[in-house]
């Protein structure tokens, strides 16, 4: 249904992540002033999540890899900084520090939830590189390491940025050669996965694989952790076995949010189903993008959790919903192409990319690794900032 286009408009953007920012600015950019773009988020600084691999080897500084919102007002973006407290997708309401706020359309890209905690023992044990401060902790122990055992786990089979673990463990193994103290230092993966990047297709998973052993790291996939030892720095699979660790760097547990979940939004995999070209829910007006979605592909595997799909969805929908409210046709579709790249240390990295929408399985292809693509990553994050920002 096309809007009236003479009526102003709300559309309220929860989450200020890369789909909430690229949402906002690109609705800001095609609609006029009269309508309100309105985002809200929790923190007061959007974080560029693919920069904390860089945060962790000493590459960035903190400042280096966030930005305020507060800019996006300059943009003619209205930001809150709250806490989204609940959710009334049918009637398009959400309560925001205790104040409701109607939207004519309403986009949720709060991203999945980090719960460390479903692992006992799991965060008091290790440190996380998906957070901003797990990794800046992760960059002071890998400072301080002289000799021993590091491990590089994933708690969970299914986890946003499904290239990240293999590179934390090239650029960690980088990061330990280049300190002079790699030849005392053993590194272990140990993935609740059957393989590495496995929805991208068999050859990419052997191809990565290749490249994490290439470097003298041991990878153990299958493994799925059931406890965490801190005082005896133990990890316990459910497979029975135990090993022993120095250092523990992890990918933990995601979840919706618990707002989310409140509000009669997901379906049984505990995420929003979504029209996988549109991203409507099954509410008027409301769209999900991003990391809190569930599109299924034609091998049976959900789409991956990734930066490149939450960007890409936030354009098709800031599109459909600027051509509606202008009143003109909407016709753009998310056709499920990604790619991302996969650094593997000494300057250089690889890229995947391809139709996962491929039918009967995604069509991906990984080239590299080079110095150009690493180049190409530093050049990413440098557009980032400055076309957002």
């Amino acid at each position: 249904m096309l809007d009236s286009p003479a009526k102003p408009r709300t559309i309220l953007i929860l989450g200020g992540g890369v789909g909430g920012v690229a949402a906002a600015g690109t609705l800001r950019k095609a609609l006029p002033r009269s309508h309100r773009i309105v985002l809200v988020d929790r923190r007061k600084d959007h974080l560029f999540a693919p920069s904390l691999l860089w945060l962790m080897t000493g590459r960035r500084t903190p400042s280096q890899v966030v930005r305020p919102l507060g800019r996006l007002q300059q943009k003619g973006i209205e930001v809150i900084q709250g806490s989204v407290e609940s959710i009334d997708p049918g009637n398009r309401v959400v309560s925001v520090n205790g104040q409701a706020i109607e939207a004519d359309h309403l986009v949720i890209a709060l991203g999945a939830e980090l719960a460390p905690e479903d692992v006992p023992g799991l965060a008091e044990a290790g440190h996380t590189f998906y957070t901003q401060e797990g990794a800046q902790r992760l960059h002071q122990d890998l400072q301080e390491i002289r000799e021993g055992r590091v491990v590089v786990l994933t708690a969970t089979p299914a986890y946003k940025c499904p290239a990240a673990p293999y590179e934390a463990a090239m650029l960690i193994e980088s990061e330990l050669r280049r300190r002079g103290v790699r030849s005392r230092c053993r590194i272990d993966l140990y993935a609740a996965e059957p393989g590495p990047m496995g929805v991208a297709g068999p050859s990419v998973t052997a191809a990565v694989r290749g490249l994490v052993e290439a470097k003298g790291i041991a990878y153990h996939p299958e493994h799925q952790v059931t406890a965490v030892d801190p005082g005896r720095k133990l990890i316990e699979f459910s497979n029975g076995s135990t090993e022993a660790f120095d250092l523990l760097a992890y990918v933990p547990p995601h979840r919706a949010p618990q707002v989310v979940r409140e509000a009669g939004l997901l379906n049984e995999a505990g995420w929003i189903p979504v029209d996988r070209q549109t991203l409507r829910t099954r509410f008027e007006g409301v769209y999900a993008i991003g990391d809190i979605t569930s599109i299924p592909l034609a091998m049976g595997k959900p789409l991956p959790k990734a930066g490149v799909f939450a960007h890409r969805q936030a354009e098709v929908v800031a599109r459909n919903l600027a051509a509606s409210i202008l009143g003109n046709s909407a016709s753009n579709a998310f056709d499920g192409f990604g790619k991302c790249f996969v650094e593997i240390g000494d300057g250089k990295a690889g890229i995947g990319a391809g139709n996962f929408y491929g039918d009967p399985a995604p069509e991906v292809r990984l080239k590299g690794p080079s110095r150009y693509w690493r180049w190409a990553k530093v050049a990413f994050e440098k557009w980032w900032f400055w076309h957002w920002f």
